[in-house]
């Protein structure tokens, strides 16, 4: 199922000329791990559909509030972020550290460019801890070995899915791998999931082209579909809606309705 684990390459190995998913979002969400080529991506599809970057933010407000809600509302202190992309701006750790120092975290990709990042990058409170798991994220067997090396499973764990199963072409497949991680947790934990869908049929046409281009393909579903995550879970309020409504506050924005929906439920 995965690939054989490679090491992570060093910084004068990564191919700047060719542009990177997850540099490509850093870039949308105003950070600074991006070449040129990735900002020539990210100027391509916004030019051609300017509310992308707007629908970056909703996602990252989306994983803020939940992450901050979890840690301070569910006095969650272990996080398990599946599919975590390249470090930006308040991150999973980040976030839960600023609550409860002593949280721990770990992240899981399965591009070695990310841990290259995150080692580079991403540092702990002294009282926490935060590691980083080089893995498929279909493979659940790896995902939870490797994150026993930092977080007690026997103990609540807040599963965070942050916008990357559309990465997963095949439905089954997406659905799968959430139930397998669900089923291995203990009860009391939490899961934060989120999911893009296309706002209108140019966003679809836009990101079809981008699927084209040789990128990594994201696969847009809609929420009648997607709520199927939660299946045998306890959502909390208000339930699975749109980014910017799950317990908006004074930094949410407004400005679409449709980017991507997102819940956070309690695992019974």
């Amino acid at each position: 199922m995965t690939e054989p684990m490679r090491l992570p390459p060093r910084w004068d190995e990564i191919d700047k000329s060719v542009a990177h998913s997850a540099r490509v979002w850093n870039y949308w969400l105003g950070g600074k791990d991006w070449y040129e080529a990735d900002k020539t991506a990210g100027d391509a599809y916004r030019d051609k559909y300017p509310l992308i970057e707007p629908f970056a933010q909703e996602s990252r407000g989306f994983l803020v509030r939940t992450v901050s809600w979890l840690a301070k509302e569910a006095g969650m202190r272990q996080f398990l972020d599946v599919g975590a992309g390249l470090p930006t701006a308040n991150n999973t750790h980040e976030v839960a550290q600023r609550i409860a120092p002593e949280c721990r975290v770990v992240y899981v990709d399965h591009d070695p460019l990310v841990l290259l990042h995150v080692r580079a990058m991403g540092r702990s409170t002294p009282e926490g801890a935060m590691d980083y798991v080089l893995a498929d994220m279909r493979d659940t067997d790896a995902v939870l070995e490797g994150a026993g090396r930092t977080l007690d499973l026997a103990r609540p764990v807040a599963l965070v899915i942050n916008d990357v199963l559309g990465h997963i072409v095949e439905w089954e497949d997406a659905l799968g791998l959430v139930r397998r991680l669900v089923a291995r947790l203990p009860s009391g934990s939490y899961v934060s999931l989120s999911h893009s869908t296309a706002s209108d049929d140019k966003h679809r046409e836009v990101q079809e082209e981008y699927n084209n281009s040789g990128a990594i393909p994201y696969v847009f579903r809609e929420p009648e579909q997607t709520i199927a995550f939660f299946e045998g879970l306890e959502l909390v309020e208000p339930g699975y809606v749109s980014w910017p409504n799950w317990r908006p506050d004074a930094t949410t924005g407004t400005l679409t309705a449709r980017a991507g929906w997102g819940g956070v439920a309690r695992i019974p």
